[in-house]
């Protein structure tokens, strides 16, 4: 009996430290230190720049700030941030096309008319990983 008690404890342990990464987005370049940073996780194509996994929120010292996603399961995921310099809660857009507030992505993704693209912000993460990830606006 303490056999089977000490492998399951072992199974679930190994299960619950498999999910424990961390992200951490370094942002860079902002234009001054008004208002906040907002940084999206996500973990799908289907709710890239819609819906995020998992979002942080910092201000910004030195035109720089910093957020970490802790406990991230091993997945693939992408980041986006933008500055939301009047602190209204969302991405300020120009005749609704263009935005008027600095933004970034991971791996430097760009939108080319239009948003940048998952496939080239994505990145994966495993096995108890800790990720730094630099964006600059």
């Amino acid at each position: 009996m303490q056999t089977i008690i000490t492998t399951i404890a072992n199974l679930f342990s190994a299960f619950m430290l498999q999910a424990q990464n961390t992200i951490t987005v370094s942002m860079h370049n902002f234009n001054n230190d008004k208002g906040t940073v907002k940084v999206g996780l996500y973990n799908s194509e289907g709710q890239f720049l819609n819906s995020e996994f998992m979002t942080r929120g910092s201000v910004i010292s030195d035109e720089e700030a910093t957020v970490t996603f802790t406990d991230v399961p091993d997945g693939t995921y992408a980041i986006s941030c933008y500055h939301d310099e009047n602190d209204n809660d969302k991405l300020d857009m120009m005749m609704g096309i263009m935005p008027s507030e600095d933004y970034g992505c991971s791996n430097g993704a760009k939108g080319f008319f239009g948003p940048p693209k998952w496939k080239d912000a994505k990145f994966t993460i495993a096995n108890g990983e800790t990720k730094a990830i630099d964006i600059k606006l």
